[in-house]
């Protein structure tokens, strides 16, 4: 993904913002929100540490876990004809459904 940013083994999520002309990074994973902004890229990394930092330092004073949990199940609604087409394609490749968007997920996250 090129417009994720690794801090200190955690995932940000980068954006640019038109409307202030800075960049925008939001951790991902986490029990709550740590965002950061800043107008270049090595700034950008230090913000997100300072954010980073705060964030773990409040979770550990609460006593909260700072990362979620994920099941690995989550429920996709999709048109009645994609769904019927997602399902005969997965059967010609000899896959289950789930396999079938498994694949797709883990293509697109390597693109």
């Amino acid at each position: 993904m090129n417009n994720t940013m690794i801090i200190d083994g955690y995932r940000a999520v980068i954006q640019y913002d038109i409307d202030i002309e800075m960049f925008r990074g939001e951790f991902t994973g986490l029990n709550g929100g740590a965002d950061f902004y800043a107008d270049s890229v090595a700034k950008l990394r230090e913000e997100g540490k300072i954010s980073l930092r705060t964030f773990l330092d409040e979770c550990h004073q609460r006593g909260i876990k700072p990362t979620k949990t994920y099941s690995g199940k989550f429920q996709v609604r999709l048109p009645e004809d994609l769904h019927k087409h997602a399902v005969d394609a997965a059967t010609a490749k000899g896959q289950s459904l789930n396999q079938f968007v498994a694949t797709a997920i883990e293509h697109e996250l390597s693109a």
